[in-house]
């Protein structure tokens, strides 16, 4: 998550050549983003899921769930995969939140997917919706992550990574106590 404060935007937006008041993990995840996105190489899904295999070996993640994503990955949605209890949100999550190159290199053929499909949904879906409508989403906070956000009121808020939201307001707040 990337914050800029209220006179950074306005500063950035009075030079667009000034980009050295705009946070570096911010800047990481753009061009990362860019790249993976522009990359088309829908098929080498076979050797990138060998790299991610042997990646996930060095991670300790188990046997079963590679050889599941190994065997099964065309059979399913990415949406599917990344929603699935397996290694796969944990490890994108916290690789692109702490912009881990390693790790989002390993998976970018999973972001392009992911990304690819999200956006297909979208737009099959955004004919259906007349006005705009809420969606909530909880997020655990450092206490210097919350300090950034108090401090950048008015500015902008940049996530790093998917964010699953729900139409119904959370009832359960063990979220939000435990910061998970």
């Amino acid at each position: 998550m990337s914050f800029l404060p209220t006179r950074n935007t306005s500063d950035a937006a009075s030079n667009d050549q000034d980009l050295h008041h705009l946070p570096t993990n911010y800047l990481y995840s753009v061009i990362f983003k860019d790249i993976v996105l522009e990359i088309n190489d829908d098929d080498n899904d076979a050797k990138s899921i060998k790299d991610l295999q042997i990646y996930c070996k060095k991670q300790n993640i188990p046997d079963a769930e590679i050889n599941e994503l190994k065997h099964k990955y065309h059979q399913k949605s990415p949406i599917w995969w990344y929603t699935c209890e397996m290694f796969l949100y944990g490890m994108l999550n916290r690789g692109l939140r702490s912009v881990d190159m390693e790790t989002m290199s390993k998976l970018g053929f999973f972001i392009r997917s992911l990304h690819l499909r999200l956006e297909q949904l979208h737009q099959e879906q955004s004919a259906n919706f007349k006005k705009p409508f809420t969606v909530y989403r909880g997020q655990g906070l450092s206490k210097e992550d919350f300090q950034n956000l108090l401090n950048s009121k008015g500015g902008l808020l940049s996530f790093n990574n998917f964010l699953s939201t729900s139409k119904t307001p959370f009832t359960n707040h063990t979220t939000l106590l435990t910061g998970d």
